[in-house]
């Protein structure tokens, strides 16, 4: 249903399981994809999209989408692993998704990070491993360089027709963590400890899991033109809740999605079990004071 808030309306759809929501989400993506063949989507990682993707693998296997015309822009890109690193999300989209649907990999957009740079850990703020000749500062100017050119990728494609999210359990799109303040631009993060343990079942260890990420930032999720946000199982259901019942505010990243003028939200039972009632208590967002 269609709940209005004033400055945007939030579809929710509330499904039995995690693969009704991944056909449900496909369904979208498809509609889009054959309603306007060049499409510019933006794309997630993470455990949450995979069902998604392996419905559209089969939607393409059987004849019934063309995705040849279609151009991608990832969300993020972790600090410290190469790109043919197994875990880095250019690995996780060709295997899930990318060969699956003969998608060339010159119509596919991640953060750039520099080769030089592609073993960089930084695990304090003074400390970098990995890096020889140059100083922290040149890494620190090729980084934001590299976000720079993100954002003017995506300002060149016109912002994405539909972005794909998933949200974490500390309320977090993309890598952009709870903080004092939204950041606007793409950006390298700090990963939170909490996220770094969340993701840490992709790796042999919590040590292998990187520190650091290239993230999207805010301004660039919103310029999508619709954005579509997955959620399954119950360790979502506060951060769901907060980021549609609760105040706009940083601590909250999801929040801001409040304030988009069309977001739809497929949440299988377990992760949408706090949001139907909150959203329909709540009309209008509120802002959370400083």
């Amino acid at each position: 249903r269609s709940v209005s808030r004033g400055l945007g309306d939030v579809y929710k759809r509330q499904v039995k399981n995690y693969e009704k929501m991944s056909e449900k989400a496909a369904a979208l993506l498809f509609a889009q994809i054959t309603l306007k063949p060049d499409a510019v989507l933006g794309l997630a990682t993470g455990s949450t999209p995979v069902g998604t993707y392996r419905k559209l693998t089969e939607l393409y296997r059987a004849g019934r989408l063309d995705c040849s015309h279609i151009t991608t822009v990832n969300l993020d890109e972790y600090l410290g692993l190469s790109a043919g690193h197994p875990q880095s999300y250019r690995s996780f989209m060709r295997k899930n998704l990318f060969d699956g649907i003969g998608l060339s990999a010159d119509r596919t957009f991640f953060p750039e990070i520099p080769e030089s740079l592609s073993d960089c850990r930084k695990n304090t703020s003074t400390s970098i491993v990995g890096i020889r000749n140059e100083t922290i500062q040149d890494v620190e100017t090729a980084l934001a360089e590299a976000c720079r050119r993100y954002d003017k990728l995506l300002r060149s494609l016109g912002g994405t027709d539909l972005q794909l999210l998933g949200i974490g359990r500390n309320g977090h799109i993309g890598f952009n963590e709870p903080g004092d303040t939204f950041i606007r631009n793409t950006h390298t993060v700090m990963l939170a400890e909490n996220t770094r343990q969340a993701n840490a079942r992709f790796f042999s260890s919590i040590d292998d899991v990187p520190t650091r990420a290239c993230t999207m930032g805010i301004g660039g999720i919103f310029s999508a033109k619709k954005i579509l946000l997955l959620a399954n199982g119950a360790q979502k259901a506060q951060a769901l809740q907060a980021a549609f019942c609760g105040p706009v505010t940083p601590q909250v990243p999801a929040s801001i999605l409040q304030l988009h003028p069309d977001v739809t939200v497929i949440a299988d039972e377990a992760a949408g079990q706090l949001l139907a009632d909150g959203l329909s208590a709540r009309r209008k967002p509120t802002f959370a004071v400083p």
